[in-house]
């Protein structure tokens, strides 16, 4: 496939353990023209200089657990700089949580009730305009597996979509940061590198939860897929805004 731009856009995808991993997006991405530069944590920038989007992975702690995951500040001036220079930014699961904390709202551990699994998502009303989730149903399945929740949104920020169990499933900051509790760049096969005595300790079944991935993937992967096609439009878009200049090339870009 033809790349979308005259030169690579590059994106920044933080990974906050070793196993947040940008799952099926990182070779969509590829296709779609965008040049995916993966760090740990630890490495990386508390700027997005260099680079025309970022993204925030998951974890498995509090976006502000910064004993336990002491790049956390860094991460978070990272999210606040993207969101005030219209840097294109999506947060996943942690990273949404992350996103929510820089910019102004609240994050409870432990709070409602934990999603595992295949999980159905609500599109509201302030999505129909909404790039990301442009060409997406109201409703759709997608990979949870989070017990934390946003519980308030930063001021200004919109919210996109909800679940029965988790009313902040996706909300946009600005014109170009989302946040997204799901996962939609982990498909079914996923559900194989979870732990099934803990989710038995839990009175949950990863057989059964298994089954039910794999029936939805067909469809979940065809709207991962159109979501991920938004996305890197956004990137494209805002790289190549008359009225701007190319992230990728300021001066000091590494």
């Amino acid at each position: 496939m033809p790349s979308f731009s005259s030169r690579p856009l590059r994106v920044l995808a933080v990974r906050n353990t070793e196993r947040s991993r940008l799952g099926r997006f990182r070779p969509w991405w590829e296709e779609m023209g965008l040049r995916i530069v993966e760090v740990d944590g630890a490495s990386a920038p508390g700027s997005p200089d260099g680079f025309d989007a970022v993204v925030l992975l998951g974890g498995r702690f509090l976006p502000d657990d910064d004993r336990a995951a002491p790049w956390l500040p860094a991460e978070r001036e990272l999210a606040r700089r993207a969101v005030a220079r219209g840097v294109p930014l999506l947060g996943i699961c942690l990273g949404a949580q992350v996103l929510a904390a820089a910019t102004g709202g609240t994050v409870r551990g432990c709070h409602g009730s934990p999603e595992r699994g295949s999980c159905r998502v609500s599109l509201r009303g302030e999505a129909g305009t909404d790039p990301l989730f442009a060409g997406l149903p109201g409703e759709f399945r997608v990979i949870q597996n989070h017990r934390d929740q946003i519980t308030g949104l930063p001021p200004g920020a919109v919210r996109l979509a909800e679940s029965e169990a988790c009313p902040v499933q996706a909300f946009r900051v600005g014109e170009r940061a989302w946040g997204v509790q799901f996962h939609p760049e982990a498909g079914a096969d996923r559900l194989g590198q979870w732990d099934e005595s803990a989710l038995a300790d839990a009175g949950l079944d990863l057989r059964v939860l298994r089954a039910e991935a794999d029936k939805a993937e067909p469809e979940s992967a065809r709207h991962a897929r159109r979501l991920a096609a938004n996305f890197a439009s956004v990137v494209r878009g805002a790289a190549h805004e008359p009225s701007g200049f190319a992230v990728g090339d300021r001066e000091g870009s590494p």
